[in-house]
């Protein structure tokens, strides 16, 4: 019997019940308590507040059918990868080390809390697992050069303005994190098989 990777899982179902719960986007009186910062006060002062699960409940945020089902595809491969190969433990560490500080460039650097989605932790993911795969042969998993081309263009087409607005900040800032992390950890032991 297949089993599952259980934060994976959790993750997506979050996802998809946040994507019901504010209409895909459209309800602001959900939103309001997943952006960043609230719309109705400066800066971060609900964070420094003590609102704190802010800093994380952007990558949950979608707005559209579109950006929910290729976010959710993406995360299932590539999160379910790493949850096969490190554990639920280290998805779940990996998720936190890569969407809040992709989250706060994507508002610091953007200027808007109106933001969201889980590609950032998406390109994080795909940074790890591209260096990991070129530079640890005990990894044991190398993405595929068309998946790598095809991703790294659509961040260079997002980077355009041509589909509009999309949080660049939140892509890059993971992109870096994911690929230093996945480079510096390729001298470590081979990888825990979680069955």
């Amino acid at each position: 019997m297949k089993q599952y990777p259980p934060l994976t899982v959790a993750l997506i179902a979050l996802c998809v019940a946040v994507a019901l719960l504010s209409q895909l986007g459209a309800s602001q009186e959900v939103l309001q308590y997943l952006y960043i910062a609230d719309p109705h006060s400066e800066g971060l002062a609900a964070v420094g507040n003590g609102q704190v699960w802010r800093l994380l409940t952007p990558i949950f945020i979608h707005f559209g059918i579109m950006h929910l089902v290729f976010n959710m595809m993406w995360l299932w491969d590539l999160g379910g990868l790493i949850e096969a190969k490190k554990g639920s433990w280290f998805l779940g560490g990996f998720t936190l080390a890569v969407g809040i500080p992709s989250n706060l460039a994507q508002y610091l650097l953007g200027g808007s809390p109106f933001f969201g989605g889980m590609s950032g932790v998406v390109y994080g993911l795909l940074g790890y697992i591209w260096m990991q795969g070129r530079y640890n042969p005990r990894f044991g998993h190398v993405l595929h050069k068309s998946t790598v081309v095809m991703m790294l263009a659509w961040f260079v087409l997002c980077w355009t303005g041509l589909l509009g607005p999309i949080a660049n900040w939140a892509h890059s800032a993971s992109l870096l994190i994911g690929v230093a992390w996945g480079y510096l950890e390729r001298n470590k032991s081979p990888a825990r098989i979680v069955k």
